[in-house]
């Protein structure tokens, strides 16, 4: 039976649908890009945003469109928090939410059998232990993804995120190890581990991030060690002395910001004041020569004022980013953001983004240009065009012109300038 995956959403989302794959082949399936006809199509959603659940809705329909005769399956996000929309969703012949997806197979097996929907979503509780397949195989990629935590329990006003994924746990060491053995075997050289609250592993096992970072700094064939986004409480001053002497380590950290006003920090329940997170920066900054910093920032969340807005933007400014992932705030209905006054109206929000991102650009392009004439190691990907892309150790991403073919290799590369957002440069000799 041919299987094909349709994922949207975040690292742990894409994760997640590689760890059904290949469950999936273990149980006798064949698995298939989507783009090809198959016998079942899974639909692994998001929901953080309200158009993440639309695309999510919108892709089911889809497929059940252009596939009538197959089986669909909704999973992930979007189905584990609005059970109550799933009724209507008839294109939908089997349902899991996150807790049940490794009821997939079976799942697939009882319908084919019974040609009876199935709805399975169950809540999350507190007791809930750390679940899922091993996921050693990353087509289409030149770095392995490592899903080592999962859930999230700071409640944070906007966010829909510890309905879905439910509370912090973390993935056994052992099996962390294995699977990083695998992978190095699979000649992968760079691991990303990814998370839902990253930076909380461990906290519930008596450990910390650092030791899932020493088990690849200890396999074999791993070059590079890099981590997902990181909530900034959690980066102690400990966990910085341990990061330092990981020497695999890429120096890109990717900080939750949210906003760089103190009032709407407190408003959004983040457990940080904007003093404190820009300490944190300097202090990465002066133990990791040559790091990245990039965050998230949301824009228009209720009661921000013009005020509030021009203070976050004004932080953004003092940091001096890498790179800026800037979203307008999107209301997810059962959480307390959703429900708070001073709404602000999407042509406010369309056009602070448009306002902040320019300048984040601006940023951006100065940190590209300070790159130029060093010398970087690059891990590179496919080559398009005549060119070939990778990224350095700080995630600044890199093209070349080349007639060999570098995928997967990690080689030096001398940078001359910058063009169209990335850095030019020409291989050299180590």
């Amino acid at each position: 039976m041919k299987a094909a995956f349709i994922t949207l959403g975040c690292k742990v989302n894409q994760y997640d649908t590689n760890s059904l794959a290949a469950e999936l082949k273990r149980k006798g399936f064949t698995v298939v890009p989507h783009t090809e006809d198959a016998d079942v199509y899974i639909i692994n959603s998001c929901t953080v945003t309200s158009e993440s659940s639309r695309k999510s809705r919108q892709a089911l329909r889809k497929v059940r469109s252009e596939h009538p005769n197959a089986v669909t399956v909704l999973t992930g996000c979007y189905s584990q928090v609005y059970k109550d929309e799933l009724e209507a969703l008839t294109e939908a012949d089997i349902v899991l939410g996150n807790k049940t997806n490794g009821e997939l197979a079976a799942s697939i097996k009882e319908f084919s059998e019974n040609k009876k929907r199935t709805v399975n979503v169950i809540p999350h509780s507190r007791n809930d232990k750390y679940g899922g397949f091993p996921a050693a195989s990353f087509e289409g990629h030149t770095r392995a993804f490592i899903k080592i935590q999962d859930g999230c329990n700071r409640y944070c006003t906007y966010c829909i995120i510890p309905i879905s994924r439910g509370f912090s746990r973390s993935r056994p060491l052992d099996e962390i190890k294995e699977e990083l053995e695998t992978i190095a075997k699979n000649g992968y050289k760079e691991v990303v581990f990814v998370g839902i609250n990253l930076s909380a592993f461990g906290l519930d096992t008596g450990s910390d991030i650092t030791d899932a970072l020493m088990l690849a700094q200890t396999t074999e064939g791993i070059e590079r060690i890099r981590l997902g986004s990181l909530e900034p409480d959690h980066i102690t001053d400990e966990v910085i002395e341990k990061l330092k002497k990981i020497s695999k380590f890429c120096p890109q950290f990717h900080l939750s910001l949210q906003s760089g006003c103190d009032k709407t920090l407190k408003d959004m329940n983040r457990h940080y004041t904007s003093e404190e997170y820009y300490e944190l920066c300097e202090k990465l900054r002066k133990s990791f020569p040559g790091l990245s910093l990039t965050p998230d920032v949301i824009v228009g969340f209720p009661g921000e004022t013009d005020e509030d807005f021009n203070e976050s933007a004004a932080f953004v400014r003092k940091v001096g980013f890498m790179k800026v992932h800037v979203f307008p705030y999107s209301a997810r209905e059962g959480t307390p953001a959703a429900k708070r006054e001073g709404r602000i109206s999407s042509a406010v929000k369309a056009e602070r983004c448009s306002r902040l991102q320019k300048e984040c650009d601006e940023l951006r392009q100065s940190f590209l240009s300070g790159m130029v004439n060093t010398t970087q190691d690059v891990l590179f990907e496919t080559p398009k065009n005549g060119y070939q892309g990778g990224y350095t150790k700080n995630y600044t991403p890199v093209r070349v012109k080349s007639e060999k073919d570098l995928t997967g290799e990690i080689t030096r590369v001398y940078i001359t300038g910058v063009k169209d957002g990335a850095l030019s440069g020409i291989p050299v000799e180590k």
